[in-house]
């Protein structure tokens, strides 16, 4: 199978677009992955989709070791959706209560400007983030595992395996994905995915 498919033409994958009126795959690799430093300088982030428009941060993707409690960065005007994808018993404290990312595959959704510091009650974990400028995009993490299938609309979607192999159907045709590894999706109509084993996270941005 190629590693860029396309169904009857395409978009530039590189660039998130409303108006895309086909389906175009682009395969994620770890090779191509980037490390960022947190902005408050407590972490790296590995980053495996970042979209920018004139320099400007719109939307990115991405996985993050936590191996300490402390404060998360200032996203004020951006909202956010976390999943824990190792370990367990991560907790985030607000000023309005805590919210309870102990369970992995469980996304949780918060704005970026809340003050948040993270607890850790049973040691280092790892987490999935997708950060959306509000003004410019609607964001949103779905779980898709064996046996359950998802309906995509237009917009760009991620399909990402954070550990183990992971298979799914895209509108039919079977892919398998490796450990850390993920497809990008250029949807432009309706798309249908099933989880055929596994356990995958798919990020929607419209």
């Amino acid at each position: 199978m190629r590693s860029d498919l396309e169904r009857h033409g395409g978009q530039d994958p590189e660039h998130h677009d409303r108006t895309v009126t086909t389906l175009r795959i682009e395969p994620l690799d770890p090779s191509d992955y980037r490390h960022t430093p947190w902005k408050n300088g407590g972490g790296v982030t590995v980053d495996i989709v970042l979209v920018t428009d004139k320099d400007t941060e719109v939307w990115r993707f991405g996985r993050t070791p936590i191996v300490q409690p402390g404060p998360f960065s200032d996203y004020s005007g951006f909202d956010r959706v976390q999943v824990l994808v190792a370990g367990s018993g991560l907790v985030l404290k607000t000023p309005e209560g805590e919210i309870d990312v102990r369970q992995p595959f469980r996304p949780v959704r918060f704005a970026g400007e809340t003050p948040i510091v993270s607890r850790l009650e049973s040691g280092p974990v790892e987490v999935v983030n997708l950060i959306g400028n509000r003004a410019k995009v609607r964001i949103d993490i779905r779980v898709l595992d064996e046996g359950r299938s998802l309906r995509l609309g237009p917009g760009t979607h991620i399909v990402y395996n954070p550990l183990g192999e992971s298979a799914l159907d895209v509108d039919g045709t079977r892919y398998v994905l490796a450990g850390d590894h993920g497809l990008r999706l250029a949807v432009g109509d309706a798309t249908v995915l099933a989880g055929r084993s596994g356990c995958l996270l798919v990020a929607s941005i419209v």
